[in-house]
Order: C-alpha cells, then sequence, then structure tokens
C-alpha cells in the first residue's frame, strides 16, 4: 500500500509542476481563481506525501517547502510565467496543512484501531 502511495505523491508532485512550470494555455482553469487552485493542488500534496511519508512527515513537509519555492523560482526562466512570493506563501501554507490533515487521519486511525491484548 505504501508504494502506491508514494507513487501517487509523486505523480501528483510532477503534474503540479508541469502546471506551474508549462505553457500556461495548459494550466487547467476552475472558478475558484488562482489562489483557490494554488491551495487545492498543493494541500493534495501535502496531503499525499504526507500519507506516503509518515514517519518522516516533519522532514518531508521541510523538503516540500524548499522544493516549492524552488519551483517558484523556476518560474523566472519559464516563458510566460511569473515568480510570485504571494504565490509560494499560499503553496507552502496549504502544502503544511495538507501534511496536518494526514497527522490527523493517521491518528485517528489509530484511535479506532481494535486494541489488541
Amino acid at each position: 500500500m505504501k508504494i502506491v502511495l508514494r507513487v501517487s505523491a509523486w505523480l501528483l508532485a510532477a503534474a503540479v509542476a508541469f502546471a506551474t512550470l508549462g505553457p500556461p494555455s495548459y494550466r487547467p482553469h476552475s472558478t475558484i481563481g488562482q489562489d483557490g487552485e494554488h491551495a487545492l493542488a498543493f494541500v493534495l500534496v501535502g496531503l499525499a506525501f504526507g500519507l506516503a511519508y509518515g514517519s518522516h512527515r516533519l522532514r518531508t513537509a521541510a523538503i516540500a517547502v524548499i522544493l516549492i519555492g524552488a519551483l517558484e523560482l523556476a518560474q523566472f526562466l519559464a516563458p510566460g510565467r511569473h515568480a510570485r512570493l504571494e504565490d509560494f506563501v499560499v503553496d507552502a501554507t496549504t502544502a503544511c496543512v495538507g501534511f496536518g490533515i494526514a497527522a490527523l487521519l493517521e491518528w485517528l486511525a489509530r484511535q479506532f484501531r481494535p486494541q489488541t491484548t
């Protein structure tokens, strides 16, 4: 099960990286606005990596924030893209929220798991 979570997390990260750095016309658009799209994408990334790497969640979250910053800076090199501090703040914050949700879900699973004595 862990391998499925890890592969899914990395595929999601690749999709988000493509949407961030790829041609703007290929980026999905919705009615929730740019900040909403960023928040949704990165909360899912945080949740996916938080579940996939639960035993190293804090370290993984720190690495994720660094890589989110690198992804934002890479937009300086991508034609038609613009790096913005606001995007980094939204992306990093919501990724951390995703990691928090993963921790909460694992805690709840432990609480409701039958106790063996």
